[in-house]
């Protein structure tokens, strides 16, 4: 059984991490949160220690090693984006090694700065990259490598997931503490894009803006137009109709890719990948972290070249 930490308790993905960490027969020994609506912690672990102050949380951590000759082997980080990096180095140097969410960092040079932690430390940073797992992007990753098409595959992605005024005033609204919405939503997406089809050899931002995002991204393998959103209004009708407030799609050459369902356990899986030695560290991190960090900071272009069809829209 391992020891565990969680900082970030209060969070939307906590939940996962803490269903994970007991799925896998660990223990979560501790956890932190500035916000004290963790409630959810006694599900998972009621007595686990929880602390609203970063300082008595470290100092909890320390006293364990040092009056109970216990150890974490594990920090796990949901926290928001801007604190990743900072939190990770926490748990490094803690002597446990760090499982992050995504992104796990903000930009490019924060990957080259771990690496150093890692080797001073001598522990582990794992990102969790869980479309990796899922079993339908596995078959596609599988499809594209024995595929023997001679011109790259053309991609539609489109991914709506509505959110309330809230939004804007949390950090998540913020682009220097979330990195953006095409960081904070999209960095799963294109991490699975470059996972499947290979180096990115160009990245066009045709939009973006405080709820939207678009571009285009060519890889070796493929040729792909994107649209994000948190806009409620961009839900097609058919989906409006039926009350749901997320809409996920991405087509092939035209073939859509069914990969709604299956969400539910990723996390665990990803976790019993890095208990066995097999996560995803920074390495596997750092393609998703260059075309955020690219899309950030690239002037938008407007309704030129390749574009997604969502553009073409009086919202815009």
């Amino acid at each position: 059984m391992k020891n565990f930490a969680l900082i970030g308790a209060a969070g939307y993905i906590a939940p996962r991490h803490m269903k994970a960490i007991k799925d896998t027969n660990n223990n979560l020994l501790a956890a932190y949160d500035k916000g004290d609506s963790v409630g959810v912690i006694d599900s998972y672990y009621p007595n686990a220690d929880f602390f609203v102050e970063f300082e008595r949380f470290d100092r909890h951590i320390e006293k364990l090693k040092y009056e109970k000759d216990t150890y974490l082997d594990y920090v796990s980080i949901c926290s928001p984006n801007y604190l990743h990096d900072a939190h990770i180095r926490f748990a490094l140097r803690s002597g446990a090694d760090a499982i992050c969410e995504k992104p796990l960092v903000l930009n490019p040079w924060n990957i080259d700065k771990l690496q150093k932690v890692e080797e001073n430390t001598g522990k582990k940073v794992y990102n969790i990259l869980q479309l990796r797992v899922h079993p339908s992007i596995i078959a596609l990753k599988e499809k594209v490598a024995n595929s023997k098409k001679n011109e790259k595959f053309e991609v539609d992605l489109t991914y709506l997931t509505s959110r309330g005024h809230w939004y804007h005033t949390s950090w998540k609204g913020d682009v220097n503490k979330s990195g953006g919405i095409a960081t904070n939503i999209g960095v799963h997406f294109y991490d699975m894009l470059s996972w499947i089809f290979g180096d990115v050899q160009e990245n066009i931002v045709h939009v973006h803006e405080h709820d939207r995002a678009a571009g285009y991204l060519e890889f070796e393998n493929a040729r792909v137009r994107w649209f994000l959103s948190i806009n409620a209004e961009y839900l097609p009708k058919d989906i409006k109709e039926k009350g749901q407030t997320t809409y996920r799609s991405i087509t092939i050459d035209g073939e859509e890719l069914e990969f709604s369902g299956g969400f539910t356990d990723l996390h665990t899986m990803v976790y019993k990948d890095i208990l066995e030695g097999k996560g995803y560290g920074l390495d596997a991190a750092k393609t998703a972290i260059n075309i955020v960090h690219n899309i950030r900071n690239s002037k938008p272009v407007g309704l030129k070249g390749e574009y997604h069809e969502f553009l073409i829209d009086p919202l815009i």
